[in-house]
Formats: structure tokens, sequence, C-alpha cells
């Protein structure tokens, strides 16, 4: 009967390496399915912005009104805003209920409250100048490091999820008239749907430096491990020595 060979670089290579578990399944999902709704979200909304590049303030605004502030883009009045419109409702009720499925799941399984919630000694000063410091010198994070979340990521995460997201979709309900005809609150709190679109246009921006940064740090930490481990739910970590 033959036996294996024993290969003592490969012996040590793999008992040096240990598949950690990284992302559940759903954390998983959600993350693929909010990033792909989140691509036609930014090309939609590139597209109405391109049929009317002007921004106002109030209730009411359009050609012939002074704007707020005018965008140095093609003016293309009727031009891609009718498909932009239709893409971007459909990518938006995508992106709620994935992004409400993945909230209630993290509440309950407390995802948030262990991985993403900073801890009170993070919070100091001198730890977030640290991560900084590393981040702006687009230093490597060690082994150790890239196994959870430092602080900025932290709280990026939760100003996105609690913040940025909830504000993106009520101020977009307060431009939408359908919505609005049946829940004036929407765009009484912003005082007019001009308004609440001058300022989902401002928080558009941020979740797009949002996502290029995000990039930029996977690509810094490991794009192929972060990858691995967002496809799989593993990620290979080292042993520490005994």
């Amino acid at each position: 009967m033959a036996q294996s060979a024993y290969l003592p670089a490969v012996a040590l290579r793999d008992s040096a390496v240990l598949d950690v578990p990284r992302h559940s399944v759903l954390v998983r999902i959600t993350h693929w399915i909010n990033a792909a709704s989140f691509i036609a979200l930014a090309v939609s909304g590139m597209g109405i912005l391109l049929s009317h590049p002007r921004f106002y303030w109030g209730e009411t605004g359009g050609v012939g009104s002074p704007s707020l502030f005018d965008l140095p883009l093609p003016f293309m009045l009727g031009g891609p805003s009718g498909w932009g419109r239709y893409l971007h409702f459909l990518a938006a009720w995508v992106c709620v209920l994935t992004g409400l499925l993945y909230t209630i799941s993290g509440l309950f399984t407390q995802h948030f409250r262990n991985n993403l919630v900073p801890k009170k000694s993070d919070l100091a000063l001198q730890p977030i100048l640290r991560v900084a410091s590393n981040h702006l010198h687009l230093k490597r994070p060690s082994e150790e490091e890239s196994q959870t979340y430092n602080v900025l990521q932290r709280i990026s995460y939760i100003t996105v999820v609690f913040l940025l997201f909830p504000f993106m979709i009520v101020s977009g309900f307060a431009m939408s008239p359908a919505i609005v005809s049946v829940f004036p609150v929407f765009v009484t709190v912003f005082g007019g749907q001009q308004t609440a679109r001058t300022l989902h246009f401002f928080a558009a921006n941020l979740l797009v430096l949002f996502l290029l940064v995000h990039i930029a740090m996977v690509i810094l930490a490991g794009f192929t491990r972060r990858m691995r481990a967002m496809l799989t739910g593993h990620g290979a970590s080292r042993k520490r020595p005994a």
C-alpha cells in the first residue's frame, strides 16, 4: 500500500496558516447586491444630473429661475433622465430592501456591536491620530490589525449605515411626487423638494468618496485576500507562535 510523501515545507506552511471565518453568508450577499445597486444608482444619477445640472433651494426651481449653483456639465434638457429615473428608482428600492435586511440582521446577531461600534479606548485622540497617520502614509496593516476594523473604519461604516444611507432614502422620498402626496412630511422636513434634491446631491458625493476610500483601503490591505474573504467568507491568517 503506497504511503503519501511527507513534505516538511508544505506541512510547515499549512500549519502556519489558519483559514479563519470573516463574513457571514448574509453579509456577503447583501454586500454584493448593495455594491451592484450602488453602481446603478451612481450611473443613473449621473444621467438624471445631465438632464438638469443646476441646483436650487426651497420648493421650486427650473429653467429661467435663479439657481443656488450650477455644475460645469453639458445641459441636456430632457436627455437621459427617462431611463435614468427608471433605473434610479429600481436600484434605490433594491438598495433599501437589502439594507434593511442587513441592518435587522446586524442588530439581532450583534454584528454592529461586536464588529463596527468603536471601543471607548479607541475613541481617544491618540489612537485616532495614529490610525489616520497610517492611512495618510499608506502604511499596510499588520496581519493582526487586518483581522478587525480600525477605529476610523468603524466610525465611517457606522456613519454610512445609520446616517448617510437613511438620509439618502428620506431625501429621495422627498423628491418622489407619489410618496409626498401620501406622506407630505418627507418634503416638509426639508422645506421643499429642491432643497431635498440639493442635499441629496451632497450626500451622494459623500457616499462616492466613501466608496473610493473603501476600495483604496482594500487594495492597501491586500486586494486578493480581502476579495477572497468577501466571496468565500474566510480569510487566511497566520498562527501565532506557541
